[in-house]
């Protein structure tokens, strides 16, 4: 009769950092298979289980044995610290097995239990460091070639990737580390932050914050997890924080507005801002310069000025993005070629131009000098609007003009709404005519213009298998409160929505909105969730 595989990872080796399931797999468990010294740090957990226990460089044969008691009909523990999955000995049972001609359906079940792998135990330690693209890399060459780990430290350090070594040092294996010093430094600032994790969550725990140049005049071993930042990681209380992405964006919170970056980007807010300035001495005084020309400076330092590449990974990370909605008008609907030519000018070779179905283009532009660009697109007449969780005002083009007596309202809403942070993004539909083909009663808060007043719907809801309509609360508004009306209901879900809560969700639970009662027109349906979410 078949026993069972239990393939465990139990986590940095502190009891309040193993799961349940690993508990549970220990426990239930005939045999514990594993490195001696990891045994020892799971002993509390054991109620009396038969222990097998090697040394270090003996992984194969316990896998052989774990098999070969599995085959016996035992459930068998095999155990791994952090994640077994992860440089631990799932991957040598199942060569075991497969090698024996293992097949699923007939052979011993096999589980495999996750554990929080090295990476994620010594970054929480850290601060924040592992918020980017980031990669492992073990620097024992027991079982890969070192000239094969070498091209894989070079292709991370080029990569721009947040790099953590494994089995960085051992006592008779020194030079790997130092090697990979050396390859780093050949892509990164000697200034790079490096944490050196010991032992994380054990009793003999020491987390030491350092940078790249440094990093070797401390102590490194076999139980020590290397984490070294990538371009953009900074240190902040002694913590290293890699941000979520290189380029941060510039968006417009109102029409028109200066968009500084000393404004924007202010030191306590982001300690990697372009205008933060550090003193150098110089032989004639000191002189403030920023940060980008500290990482160029240092960058050409390494490599002996000889780096001449404008488009280097530490030119991309200071680049800022500018980002902005650019339509023609609330109801016009036609660019000129002028304004075609304008925005194609303003994004240039690097930016991107993006078609929306929301009746503008989305313009996303490289650039430490966005005013300019605002400057030179509103001078052709086009209307910038910002872009992520505002209102934004969808207009029909009024049967190009023909049914114009609305127009006005619609152009109100955007200028006293269009710029309003909100806590999700709000669609303010409008339609010129009771034919509503512009699809306005399908939005957040839909307007219809119909006998010189506006029937007002909210809470509809565009995307989703179960999307619908918004419901009709309001008939013949008189055009002169539209605004109010509409601006007061956008002010109360500033003030008391949920950070991220829909509109429809929003006026679902407040029930009464201005007066406006809910009623529930979800269809009703009994749906599945979706695969992506809804």
């Amino acid at each position: 009769m078949n026993g069972k595989l239990l393939v465990i990872g139990f986590g940095p080796g502190s009891f309040e950092h193993i799961t349940e399931r690993a508990r549970e797999a220990l426990q239930e468990s005939d045999v514990i298979i594993g490195y001696k010294t990891y045994v020892d740090l799971i002993a509390g957990l054991l109620t009396g289980q038969q222990i097998v226990s090697t040394g270090m460089t003996e992984e194969v044969s316990r896998a052989q044995e774990a098999v070969k008691l599995a085959e016996q009909g035992k459930k068998v523990a095999v155990i791994s610290s952090g994640d077994s999955g992860v440089y631990g000995m799932a991957g040598l049972v199942y060569e075991v097995l497969i090698e024996k001609g293992w097949k699923r359906e007939t052979g011993v079940e096999v589980e495999v239990v996750p554990g929080i792998s090295a990476i994620n135990s010594c970054a929480s330690l850290l601060g924040a460091p592992v918020m980017h693209d980031a990669c492992t890399i073990s620097l024992s060459d027991h079982l890969t070639p070192w000239s094969i780990i070498e091209k894989r430290i070079e292709a991370a350090a080029a990569a721009d990737f947040v790099v953590a070594l494994y089995n960085p040092k051992s006592g008779r294996r020194t030079r790997q580390i130092v090697e990979a010093q050396r390859i780093l430094l050949q892509h990164r600032s000697p200034q790079t932050p490096v944490g050196l994790v010991k032992s994380a969550y054990r009793d003999r725990q020491e987390v030491t914050i350092t940078n790249l140049q440094d990093m070797l005049e401390h102590d490194i071993g076999m139980l020590t997890t290397v984490v070294i930042g990538n371009s953009s990681t900074f240190l902040y209380e002694d913590l290293m924080i890699t941000p979520r992405g290189y380029q941060r964006k510039y968006t417009l919170g109102k029409t028109e507005q200066p968009l500084k970056p000393h404004q924007r980007l202010q030191k306590e807010a982001e300690p990697w801002a372009l205008e933060q300035t550090i003193a150098i001495k110089q032989e004639q005084k000191p002189q403030a310069v920023s940060s980008r020309d500290i990482a160029e400076q240092a960058l050409l330092a390494v490599t002996g000025g000889e780096y001449k590449n404008e488009k280097s990974i530490l030119t991309q990370a200071v680049l800022s993005i500018f980002e902005v909605a650019v339509s023609p008008g609330v109801a016009n609907k036609t660019f000129t070629p002028a304004q075609m030519m304008a925005i194609a000018e303003a994004a240039g070779e690097e930016g991107t131009i993006t078609y929306t179905p929301d009746h503008y283009v989305k313009l996303q532009v490289p650039t430490d000098n966005p005013q300019t660009l605002v400057e030179k697109l509103t001078a052709r007449g086009l209307v910038l609007s910002p872009i992520g969780e505002v209102a934004t005002v969808k207009a029909c083009d009024f049967c190009d003009g023909e049914k114009k007596d609305s127009i006005p309202y619609a152009e109100a809403l955007q200028e006293n709404l269009g710029s309003m942070e909100l806590p999700k993004e709000l669609k303010i539909g409008f339609n010129g005519c009771a034919m509503a083909c512009y699809g306005a009663v399908q939005e957040d808060i839909g307007i219809v213009y119909r006998k010189g007043a506006f029937d007002l719907f909210l809470g509809g809801k565009t995307i989703g298998r179960n999307a619908h309509p918004g419901q009709l609360v309001a008939e013949g508004i008189p055009m002169d409160q539209l605004v109010n009306v509409v601006e007061t209901i956008v002010h109360e879900y500033k003030e008391t929505g949920y950070p991220n809560e829909r509109f429809f969700k929003f006026f679902k639970r407040k029930k009464t909105l201005q007066g406006f009662q809910h009623e529930d027109v979800t269809p009703k349906l009994q749906i599945e969730p979706a695969a992506c979410g809804d």
